[in-house]
């Protein structure tokens, strides 16, 4: 039975004051720390615009953490709250108006909101809070007490109207406010129009960078500085670069060198480097071991996914101390049939006590290459997630695969090719092959250890785009259905 739990006096008075937006500021000035929160919280669900202004110049705390009631940027919203930090800027002290220090407009989970709903001693909850945030600033800022507004920003060839806002908005009080960017995704821009953003953002505080643009190897180069700048970054995601090629017209190989060049050393600045993607970046072919030999920190996810690389790539894995410490490998996509793979078995021996995810899906690799790679399979004892999809195995081969897994005591997920002999001489797969050999390797699997989510996998059906998968059972494409 359902016990309904009828709403607290407090809830109500605020869903009372929110309906009414009578609230004049000598009565927010007044009204007791503990119902900000709650208000607020009701104000930007109900989008009550002038409510949102007056909480705003009242706010009693040193942090208002909004971007996390705001789901979605709504620009009226955002004004409501913009314009109520400008006239708290230009209003008198008030002796129960604590400073504001912090505007948090990221889309994030924040404690504050969680300290206020969940507990009955607000005040000192939030207190308790806010001294420790005001620690965590830098004693340069807290010296000009300056706001400080964090954002995470995307950016794009068309800013939609609240970005366009809100960044006029940032232009002309540069001078006055503090900005800072975590995250930022950069669409489709042309380098210029990145000026005008790093004049108010510094690049030093951007943690996460997603680079998604076709820019040339010049525009490249000139967005190389910029890069350099952001020396605390975590993440780096690369994506889709692969229209950046080397011959490009009317450049000379020597300039396509340096350009590669400038771009791959600025990975050198980076104090804090731990997550780098790579999504079709082909430029950088040869050039892996300029960027992951001068990294300062070790990495825990490594990602090249459907891009080209060389033996020489490859070789500079199993040297590049950058890599020792990785929790995840990804190589999905790049194709690995013509290469020697000595290099990654011995990357994967020294991170065997490590690395707890590996893909390999679709690097096309055939018996021999999997032969290389099984004493180092056998090694890894943290692996937990592991992807052999679309690669070229043969019945006994993937058996001896999975021989050599008895040590995987904490994978989960395992995904595996099914075998060669699924197929016929027109590379149809036959039903009754696919059934029994895969049963087999189950049984097989099953004799070493005990699978959680085990499957064996045909290539993608060419006319209806998925693949046949045998778990427990086979599940054939729409095909056969």
């Amino acid at each position: 039975m359902n016990v309904h739990t009828p709403p607290t006096l407090q809830k109500l008075a605020i869903q009372t004051l929110v309906r009414e937006e009578a609230l004049g500021m000598s009565d927010l000035e007044e009204m007791a720390h503990g119902l900000f929160p709650a208000l607020f919280k009701e104000a930007i669900d109900g989008r009550y615009i002038k409510l949102i202004k007056a909480l705003v110049i009242a706010w009693p705390f040193h942090c208002l953490p909004v971007g996390a009631l705001m789901r979605t940027t709504d620009l009226e919203t955002l004004q409501a709250v913009l314009d109520g930090v400008d006239i708290r800027r230009t209003i008198g002290f008030h002796p129960r108006r604590k400073k504001l220090q912090y505007l948090d407009l990221r889309n994030v989970h924040h404690s504050f909101w969680n300290i206020w709903t969940d507990s009955e001693d607000s005040d000192y909850s939030a207190e308790i809070l806010d001294e420790k945030k005001a620690l965590q600033v830098r004693p340069r800022y807290a010296l000009r007490q300056r706001l400080k507004v964090t954002v995470d920003l995307c950016i794009r060839s068309c800013l939609d109207e609240a970005q366009t806002w809100f960044l006029k908005w940032a232009q002309e009080r540069k001078g006055s406010l503090y900005f800072c960017c975590t995250k930022m995704k950069i669409w489709t821009l042309p380098v210029k129009a990145l000026r005008h953003i790093f004049h108010i953002f510094d690049p030093e505080h951007i943690m996460e960078l997603e680079l998604n643009t076709e820019w040339t190897l010049l525009e490249l180069t000139h967005f190389a500085p910029y890069f350099g700048q952001m020396r605390n970054l975590c993440k780096v995601f690369l994506a889709p670069l692969h229209k950046i090629d080397f011959h490009l017209p009317n450049r000379t190989r020597v300039t396509e060198v340096k350009c590669i060049n400038k771009f791959a050393s600025q990975f050198s600045k980076f104090n804090c480097l731990q997550h780098l993607f790579m999504f079709c970046v082909h430029f950088l072919r040869s050039q892996m071991n300029q960027v992951l030999g001068c990294l300062m920190t070790p990495l825990k996810t490594f990602s090249i996914t459907y891009s080209l690389i060389s033996q020489r790539d490859l070789d500079s894995f199993a040297c590049c101390q950058s890599l020792f410490q990785l929790k995840h490998l990804e190589l999905r996509g790049v194709v690995l049939l013509d290469l020697d793979l000595m290099p990654l078995r011995g990357l994967l021996m020294k991170v065997a006590g490590t690395l707890e995810t590996l893909d390999l899906q679709g690097c096309r690799m055939k018996d021999s290459q999997l032969s290389v790679l099984l004493p180092a399979f056998k090694q890894c004892s943290q692996i937990s997630n592991i992807n052999f999809y679309n690669n070229e195995f043969s019945m006994p081969f993937l058996k001896d695969l999975l021989q050599h897994t008895a040590n995987w005591s904490k994978m989960n997920v395992e995904q595996y090719p099914a075998p060669l002999e699924c197929y016929d001489e027109f590379a149809q797969v036959s039903v009754e092959r696919f059934v029994r050999l895969c049963q087999d390797l189950m049984d097989t699997l099953r004799a070493i250890r005990q699978p959680k989510n085990t499957s064996f996998a045909t290539d993608i059906c060419h006319t209806c785009g998925e693949r046949w998968v045998f778990d427990q059972v086979a599940n054939l494409c729409r095909c056969w259905q």
